[in-house]
């Protein structure tokens, strides 16, 4: 077993990611601005501030990783002033892989986000093609995507710089549900996972994508122990093998962007619109669980605390 950094381990993807890792025998390093109100029994937690590369350079020197996963960034689009998104989510990024490639770690992960490709641009937006993958071209319209692409545009530069004796990879997470959210509790937009389902507006900025944080969790495990045999500095697409919603999405779509009827006309059944078949070719992972098999009976009270539908399972994405 490997003894793993995880920054933003504090966060809603971290948190389960920190847990997963740690039962399946990791030794985890869990690092956030401050500590968890409660934190994992098995796990190492720190407190640092990853916009300053002398804490973040003495941090990983210290705690002498086998493997880095930055996952510490400000998660949402337009959360805080558009430069102090940029800034902060590129400072980090550049900072943790600098230390870690400093310090001596082999494996470095950096946590991108799908919003790289510019779905939802108020000007109007058509991809090539449908699914989406990761040859699709990037066109971020927002600071937050545009940080996510530096992320990644970080990973491939230190790849390029350190060749193959460190190994570099990127991945897009879907829109993340936590455990608890399959339960009813609020996801990342304030609205429950059976909300997003019944109303297909709040799930369409998305494109309906989604994954459950612990497959997630399984994805990055099937990274680490692979990272010698991808192309250094790749990226992944991490999604659930579905959408989040109850019609096709050669229906849905159109209906929310606009002129892609030709270009969304084979994602019929449950087709997603991002496609994880890279991550499944090169990497062998395989998403387990769908809004429905987790979304929980009970779980159908808005936010609001208004009773709604009650359906069987629950998804989403950055």
């Amino acid at each position: 077993m490997s003894r793993i950094l995880v920054t933003g381990g504090s966060g809603r993807l971290g948190r389960s990611v920190v847990a997963g890792l740690a039962g399946a025998g990791h030794d985890v390093v869990s690092v956030d601005r401050s500590l968890p109100a409660d934190p994992h029994p098995a796990v190492e937690h720190r407190g640092a501030e990853l916009t300053d590369p002398g804490s973040t350079h003495a941090l990983i020197r210290d705690a002498r990783p086998d493997a880095v996963i930055n996952l510490a960034a400000i998660a949402v689009p337009f959360s805080a002033p558009e430069h102090v998104i940029l800034q902060t989510n590129a400072v980090i990024a550049h900072n943790v892989a600098g230390a870690a490639t400093e310090a001596g770690v082999r494996r470095i992960v950096m946590a991108s986000s799908p919003t790289v490709l510019g779905y939802g641009c108020p000007a109007g937006w058509l991809p090539p093609s449908f699914p989406l993958t990761e040859e699709t071209p990037p066109r971020p319209w927002h600071a937050y995507g545009l940080s996510k692409h530096v992320a990644e545009q970080v990973a491939q530069m230190f790849a390029a710089t350190q060749g193959g004796s460190v190994r570099y990879a990127s991945f897009r997470p879907c829109y993340v549900i936590a455990p608890e959210e399959w339960e009813g509790a609020p996801t990342q937009q304030g609205h429950t996972v059976l909300e997003r389902l019944d109303d297909p507006a709040l799930a369409a900025p998305a494109l309906f994508n989604y994954v459950d944080a612990r497959d997630v969790t399984s994805f990055l495990e099937a990274l680490l122990e692979r990272m010698d045999a991808i192309t250094n500095g790749d990226t992944f697409l991490v999604g659930a093998a579905d959408a989040l919603a109850r019609r096709p999405l050669a229906e849905l779509v159109p209906e929310f962007v606009p002129r892609s009827e030709r270009l969304a006309a084979g994602l019929t059944g449950t087709a997603p619109a991002f496609s994880i078949d890279k991550a499944r070719r090169v990497l062998g992972w395989e998403p387990v669980r769908t809004w429905r098999t987790e979304l929980r009976e009970g779980a159908g009270v808005a936010a609001s605390g208004a009773p709604t539908v009650t359906g069987r399972h629950g998804e989403d994405t950055a």
